[in-house]
């Protein structure tokens, strides 16, 4: 293994970005600040690997988060954007390749017969939720402690991720009114659900969670607390709105959804779905979709939504899924790495845990098996930046947030892995022999 010790260009640039973005970075958890390093530029990323602009080179465990999962710079990927961009990057009007992602997302995935294409993972879960009150004529809605749901006002409550890594109670700016019909509460809990319900009668218009967070790290809904969520919006009149930005065609051709086999009213998506551009997209009943303008009265709107480009390379992407069929081999790789950081937490009596989920895994530096935002709170975040540190000076890229997730993605091979193993138990080593 490598022992990465220059960061002099990247720590420069980060300077630089300082001094005309706000915070160095466009995103919060990119600064590094949990960890106590500055961020590392990168420059350029192929397969597995990515490489930083002092020239070091990284196994990728972060793929985008999520999106890369055939990897960076996926050729027919590449090409199909190259071959929409020489016609334009974008018309800001209507154009064949929306309609055949379009279709292919309906023919894929079951509870979805008709989509709305946005430019964002945040634009979509807000315009579901706003879709949801107004077919239901409802306000309230629920959702889930350590469930992110991207940034929009009344979804930034308890959302788990960059909000919990940089220890920000809810945040400034979203205004008591915003969230005044923001209903929390406890994953993977039936109980506190049907709590609200009682409490609520005749007010809730939605229930809207990821089926598997990956926010609070990554955990699984229980089988039965999703079957429990499904006869609870059918017993009051709400909607169940799948949050499947992350594990859209990541944990199945079909999502979440396809493997526990619940039918949500609403899906969102993003990620995968733009091959790696800017893309999101909510999708459901025909009955329900039918009610967004111009046929119905919610209005939702992008001058960027269905952009061309975007709109070839995911369904390039998809395509390419539908014919590797990679999911036996990237969850098998990602079970290794389990199986791997078990054997090493074993050997040393490490307070840790690990949570998988088909492709996505979280090491959590927490001895407590997490299945909600309250096992998740329990991590020691210091012990985690002394971990995340040893691991970057190894070469291996990983989100620098305990809140977060290890990806798979179909580069990735046994040897990969069992490097990863071999670096992640010098750092157990370090810390707990």
């Amino acid at each position: 293994m490598q022992d990465i010790t220059q960061h002099e260009a990247s720590s420069k640039a980060f300077a630089e970005a300082q001094e005309v973005i706000a915070g160095g970075v466009n995103s919060p958890v990119r600064a590094f600040a949990s960890v106590g390093l500055d961020p590392i530029f990168y420059d350029i990323a192929k397969g597995a690997y990515v490489y930083d602009i002092d020239g070091n080179k990284y196994l990728d465990f972060v793929c985008s988060w999520g999106p890369m999962i055939l990897g960076h710079a996926y050729p027919p990927v590449l090409d199909a954007a190259k071959e929409a961009l020489a016609k334009s990057s974008s018309f800001g009007a209507p154009c064949l390749s929306e309609t055949k992602l379009a279709k292919k997302i309906v023919d894929l995935v079951d509870s979805i017969e008709k989509v709305r294409f946005v430019s964002s993972g945040t634009e979509a879960t807000m315009s579901a939720i706003r879709l949801a009150r107004g077919y239901t004529k409802r306000d309230k809605f629920i959702k889930f402690e350590g469930n992110y749901h991207g940034h929009s006002d009344s979804l930034l409550v308890s959302a788990g991720s960059g909000v919990a890594t940089f220890n920000i109670p809810g945040t400034p700016g979203v205004t008591q009114g915003a969230v005044k019909d923001t209903l929390l509460a406890k994953y993977n809990d039936l109980d506190s659900v049907r709590e609200l319900f009682e409490a609520n009668p005749d007010d809730i218009a939605a229930i809207i969670l990821e089926p598997i967070a990956g926010n609070m790290g990554c955990v699984k809904g229980k089988q039965e607390f999703l079957e429990g969520l499904r006869e609870l919006c059918d017993k009051h009149g709400a909607l169940l709105i799948f949050d499947e930005v992350i594990s859209g065609f990541r944990a199945s051709l079909q999502g979440a959804q396809g493997l526990n086999g619940i039918t949500p009213d609403l899906s969102c998506f993003g990620k995968i779905i733009g091959g790696g551009f800017a893309v999101g997209a909510f999708g459901g009943k025909a009955e329900i979709m039918d009610y967004l303008a111009p046929e119905g009265p919610v209005y939702q709107a992008g001058t960027l939504s269905g952009n061309p480009v975007a709109m070839a390379a995911g369904l390039a992407m998809i395509e390419s899924l539908e014919k590797l069929n990679p999911y036996g081999h990237i969850e098998a790789v990602a079970k290794r790495l389990e199986d791997g950081l078990n054997g090493a937490i074993d050997e040393f009596k490490a307070p840790l845990s690990v949570n998988r989920a088909g492709s996505v895994l979280t090491l959590f530096f927490t001895d407590k098996k997490v299945e909600n935002w309250d096992d998740a709170s329990t991590c020691d975040t210091e012990a985690f930046a002394k971990y995340f540190a040893h691991m970057t000076k190894r070469g291996f890229l990983i989100a620098p947030s305990q809140f977060e997730c290890l990806f798979i993605s179909n580069e990735h091979t046994e040897e990969h892995i069992d490097s990863f193993v071999a670096a992640a138990r010098e750092a157990f080593e370090e810390l707990y022999a």
